[in-house]
């Protein structure tokens, strides 16, 4: 599959800004199964003070300062990806306690990859309600493959996605109260309740396509930013799940980044001097195009993004 995305984030303030500094996590993954053509990041007041840096889980982070005075500032990715099928798992891979068992030994591959993905983190806290609510998709000798499954299809059917529901601050048990939310929030407790039975769990941002294919379902979450989760099967790998719409992910799924949870691969991050009240306004286009790999809607073909301005040294 062939997409065109364009992601805009808009910042509309009450009073001037004078300095803004910003780091940006909106480069699109290149993975076996998702290529980037061109990936281009602009701004509105353009900006020269552009640098990058990879963080400790391979996402490549845009970091922009700002001086022009301005009470608007717009970030936008514009970017060509050609996604494909992914990889599915072994059928009867393992139990779901032998993987627990794996990841909890020192020493393993399996051990070090996980590590970072078992603990508590900025917006997950393993819990023991956790661990009983997730019991039923998880009994005694379950695969471990068709226990996620289960897992993702039960927040899919019990829970009401509900954008005016949650903020940041929003829990995964607070998600587990109320049964409802958003894609976030879904992620967030899918994770919070496979760590809370030691399993490794990561939050993995991205999009979907905005216009399914005629006949296929419009899937929710399709006019924003995106998120799902993604469990470790020890041996083979990460396999994605979208429990807002009770899939696995697939061709119609374009990755970004992947962490922790939000707080790591949040789209931007950033201080401002000034500015008063803010109001956040975002729209995220993704659009199926020609299958011609040169078409690349005016971008750049050397799979890297670029500022308006030239990058900084």
């Amino acid at each position: 599959m062939n997409y065109y995305l364009r992601h805009t984030t808009r910042y509309r303030y009450s009073e001037i800004v004078t300095l803004s500094e910003n780091e940006a996590c909106l480069s699109p993954r290149v993975l076996g199964w998702q290529q980037v053509a061109f990936a281009r990041l602009s701004t509105s007041p353009l900006t020269p003070l552009h640098q990058q840096r990879c963080d400790a889980f391979g996402n490549r982070i845009n970091l922009f300062a700002i001086d022009t005075p301005h009470q608007v500032l717009e970030v936008t990715l514009e970017a060509r990806i050609t996604t494909s099928p992914r990889p599915q798992p072994p059928a009867n891979a393992m139990s779901w306690e032998t993987c627990r068992d794996l990841l909890a030994t020192p020493g393993t591959t399996s051990y070090w990859e996980a590590q970072p993905f078992l603990e508590n983190s900025a917006y997950i806290e393993r819990r023991p309600v956790l661990a009983a609510w997730v019991e039923a998709c998880f009994p005694p000798g379950g695969d471990l493959v068709e226990c996620v499954d289960a897992l993702n299809r039960r927040i899919y059917d019990e829970f009401y996605y509900d954008s005016q529901f949650s903020n940041l601050e929003t829990t995964p048990s607070q998600v587990l109260v109320e049964r409802r939310g958003v894609c976030q929030d879904f992620a967030h407790l899918a994770i919070a309740a496979l760590r809370s039975i030691g399993l490794a769990a990561r939050y993995v941002s991205g999009y979907l396509e905005t216009s399914p294919p005629p006949g296929q379902p419009r899937l929710l979450g399709a006019d924003a930013s995106h998120a799902w989760f993604a469990v470790l099967i020890p041996g083979w790998g990460w396999l994605d799940l979208d429990p807002t719409n009770g899939v696995r992910v697939g061709e119609r799924h374009l990755l970004l980044g992947w962490g922790r949870d939000y707080d790591d691969v949040a789209p931007i991050k950033g201080v401002v001097t000034g500015g008063g009240r803010q109001q956040l306004e975002v729209e995220v286009d993704v659009l199926p195009i020609a299958s011609d790999p040169d078409a690349s809607a005016g971008g750049h073909g050397d799979n890297s993004d670029s500022m308006d301005e030239p990058l900084a040294s």
